[in-house]
């Protein structure tokens, strides 16, 4: 596959609408051509102490003055070049279970239509093409290691969504 967004979401407590983050990472023709990150004021609008401090490092005063869920998911698209059309975005994610979870979710809390893209799971994909003897978790830095991608910065949307998107031009 040449042609996707790679897509990666924080979340500030245990709802799916709570997105505290934003990252993705747009690849044509099997390369990155552009990148966005925002951070995002979540809603429900508190935070975890263990997803801040153990997880992603992202707290309230990080967001309290940030944009919504909705103007950040505009701007993305916006950016993107999908503003006009987002039903032709083709989402990847490592984890998607998670991320399209948290992504309906937040479009439902803010009145958004999900077009019900395709959304591709760079996850369920290494666990079918890399044998487990081979490899020790399916976890997100364990795979970028055993594909010898350069990765630091784990639960930094940005950072996950870059490593995702080189994780996708491989295996998809």
């Amino acid at each position: 596959m040449n042609d996707f967004i790679a897509i990666d979401v924080e979340t500030a407590n245990n709802h799916p609408s709570s997105i505290c983050a934003l990252g993705a990472v747009k690849v044509e023709g099997g390369v990155i051509v552009d990148e966005f990150y925002e951070l995002v004021k979540p809603e429900p609008e508190y935070y975890f102490r263990h997803f801040s401090e153990n997880i992603h490092g992202i707290f309230r005063e990080d967001t309290e003055n940030s944009p919504t869920f909705d103007r950040v998911w505009q701007a993305m698209l916006k950016q993107f070049g999908y503003e006009s059309h987002p039903e032709e975005a083709v989402f990847v994610a490592h984890n998607k279970m998670f991320d399209e979870k948290c992504l309906k979710e937040a479009h439902r809390v803010y009145g958004l239509t999900w077009c019900d893209n395709t959304f591709l799971c760079t996850l369920q994909k290494a666990r079918r093409t890399i044998p487990r003897q081979l490899i020790g978790s399916y976890s997100l830095p364990v795979v970028c290691d055993f594909m010898g991608i350069p990765f630091n910065n784990h639960h930094n949307a940005l950072a996950d969504a870059e490593a995702c998107a080189k994780i996708a031009m491989t295996l998809l």
